[in-house]
Formats: C-alpha cells, sequence, structure tokens
C-alpha cells in the first residue's frame, strides 16, 4: 500500500513515516516545511526506496493535483495541520487557512484522485484524518469524550479542527469519500516542538530557566506518546470502517502540575543538580478560556481494532527526557531559527 501523509515532517506525521516504513508502506510525505516541521525528523527512514517527499502546501490545489497524479495512493493519512492553540489565539487566519482550507483542498484532490482509480484498486482507497479531543470543548471533573460527543470547540484551533472534521464527514456523505477520522488526546516524546509543555519542562529545566505553568496547574489532560499514536492512526488506516469516527487516548489523565513535576523528577535521576527542578516552576497568567478537563475512550478501537496504549506514561516520560537529553543540537537548532520560547496567546479583545 502506498499512503500519501500530509504534515509528515512534523511531531506526530513524522512518527507516522517512520512506523509506516518500518512495517513495510510506500510513502509519499508531502509537507509544507513551517517551522514546527523538519525534513530531518524521518531519520535514517529516508533513505529508504519506499518513501518520496514532496514540498508542498495542502492549500495549492495544483500541487496536490499534480502529486496526486504523480504516484497514485492508496490512501491519504491527513495530518498536516497548525496546532499549537496559543499560536491561533495570536494568529487565527492562519489556523483557518491551513485547518479548513487545507482540508477541503486536500479532500477535492482525493475526490478526483478516487476518480481515476481503476475499480480494482477504487474499492481500497481511504482518506484518513487526523483530529483532536479539542473538538468536543471541556469536561468536568467526571466522565469522558467518545465518538458520540457534541462539538463545543473553544479556541480559534479547536473551531478550525471542528470545521475540518465536519467538511471530511460532508465529502463522505455528499460524493462518497470513504473517509476514517480519528480523535486524539494530547501527544508527547520524540521529535516534539519545544513550544510545547514537556518540552518547555525540559528544555528550561535542562538550562535552569523558569518552567512556566498556566494559571494553578489544575487542567487534567489524558497524555498519549507518539510512538503509539502512530501506531493506532495505521490501524485505523488500513482496518477501520469507512464513514467511523475512532477516539484514541492514552488512558494517563494528569493534571498540568502533575505532568510538569513527573517531568522534573525525571530530569532530576537523568541530569540531577544541587537542588530539584521543581523549584524552577512559575505559577503564570492563565491561557485566555483555557479548558478545564480532557479525557477520551478507547472503548471503540479497543472492541472494533483491538488497539490500546502500550506505554505508561512514567516510562514514556522517561524516554522523552532521555531523548531531549541526547539530541541537545536538534532543539537548538529549532533556537537558531528564531524560536526564543516566548510565551504566546496572550492577546484579548
Amino acid at each position: 500500500m502506498k499512503i500519501l501523509v500530509t504534515g509528515g515532517c512534523g511531531f506526530i506525521g513524522s512518527a507516522v513515516v517512520r512506523r509506516a516504513l518500518g512495517e513495510g508502506f510506500a510513502v509519499v510525505n508531502v509537507d509544507a516545511i513551517t517551522y514546527a516541521g523538519d525534513p530531518d525528523n524521518i531519520g535514517p527512514a529516508q533513505d529508504s526506496p519506499r518513501y518520496a517527499f514532496e514540498y508542498a502546501d495542502v492549500c495549492d490545489a495544483e500541487a496536490m493535483a499534480q502529486i496526486f497524479a504523480r504516484h497514485l495512493p492508496d490512501a491519504v493519512l491527513h495530518l498536516a495541520a497548525e496546532s499549537h492553540v496559543d499560536r491561533s489565539i495570536d494568529g487565527p487566519l492562519s489556523f483557518v487557512r491551513t485547518n479548513i482550507t487545507g482540508t477541503a483542498t486536500l479532500l477535492e484532490a482525493a475526490r478526483a484522485h478516487l476518480t481515476r482509480l481503476p475499480d480494482s484498486r477504487r474499492a481500497g482507497f481511504r482518506f484518513h484524518h487526523v483530529s483532536t479531543d479539542e473538538v468536543f470543548g471541556t469536561l468536568g471533573e467526571e466522565g469522558a469524550f467518545d465518538e458520540a460527543s457534541p462539538y463545543d470547540p473553544n479556541s480559534p484551533y479547536s473551531a478550525s479542527k471542528a470545521s475540518s472534521d465536519m467538511l471530511v464527514r460532508a465529502w463522505h456523505r455528499t460524493y462518497g469519500l470513504p473517509v476514517v477520522i480519528t480523535n486524539t488526546s494530547n501527544n508527547y516524546g520524540p521529535y516534539q516542538h519545544p513550544e510545547k509543555l514537556i518540552p518547555t519542562v525540559i528544555v528550561n529545566g535542562l538550562e535552569g530557566r523558569p518552567i512556566p505553568l498556566y494559571g494553578r496547574g489544575a487542567q487534567v489532560r489524558d497524555w498519549l506518546y507518539v510512538e503509539d499514536h502512530a501506531a493506532a492512526l495505521l490501524r485505523v488506516l488500513v482496518h477501520g470502517q469507512t464513514g467511523e469516527t475512532y477516539c484514541i487516548g492514552g488512558e494517563s489523565e494528569r493534571s498540568n502540575f502533575d505532568i510538569v513535576r513527573m517531568v522534573c523528577a525525571a530530569l532530576d535521576r537523568a541530569r540531577p543538580r544541587d537542588w530539584p527542578h521543581a523549584d524552577l516552576i512559575r505559577f503564570v497568567a492563565d491561557r485566555p478560556g483555557h479548558d478545564f478537563r480532557y479525557a477520551i475512550s478507547n472503548a471503540k478501537i479497543e472492541t472494533d481494532l483491538g488497539w490500546r496504549p502500550s506505554v505508561d506514561l512514567e516510562s514514556g516520560i522517561a524516554r522523552t527526557v532521555r531523548w531531549y537529553l541526547d539530541h541537545e543540537p536538534w532543539w537548538n537548532a529549532i533556537r537558531e531559527r528564531g524560536f526564543t520560547g516566548a510565551r504566546l496567546g496572550l492577546k484579548r479583545a
């Protein structure tokens, strides 16, 4: 099977590309190489004869049509997106462009491609759209999101992803495009941009700089190791039922405060100082409209497809800390390209 992966140079996308190549798939990686993407995230796997890279923007209809015609993929795994909530608060229109217009453009390219495939290949074609649990809004103290949860997005990022989910369903119902959708919880692991919470704690902790924590750190998230997520996405792509949605969670709910303390403790073990890294924690002004809690049920994907996360949170954080310790040139290069680690998402009306 040949898979066209959009956003394959990003954090989750590169994990998918590496795993797909390892499992014997052919991969066409389409990426515009924004600040969060790097072709080197693919690692040695990019030397595979089954790997091809296309530098292109999913909003470019002509480029998408040419890429489909050139590579004739059997499936699409659509991960290309603007994804940082803080950035969406400061600059929402780029999220509308990439996440909404880009998804619609890709859907149209896939629809045209499907009509040109021979019947023998058309029956197996899939368009897998990767989304987030943030489209469901916020939870109280109890309960979990599942595939029947109503949409209630609260940030420009989550609203743009909710919009893209609806477009994918519309292309399925109106045009018969064979689609599957997945909504996932917070990912963490190797190659995550330093703007996100866990890498921020690691990098600031290593350099002895303050570790910012929004509000009192009471917000609760479900954490999923990125390589587990990659395995789930490929499972859904190959075995999921057309027209269905699957929630993918990590079964690891923790408050942001607890996560930061866990990462600090892992740093204490891996790179001891004369004082605990948790001493660097500083509470800062909360993000506008910060959702209180996300949790997601794996019941459907476990029952229907036999998938569960394999990496527990403590092991995953230890692996992640070790990776950042061993790959300091990788995150230093991001800073050399202009990332300062400055706080974003403070704009108010």
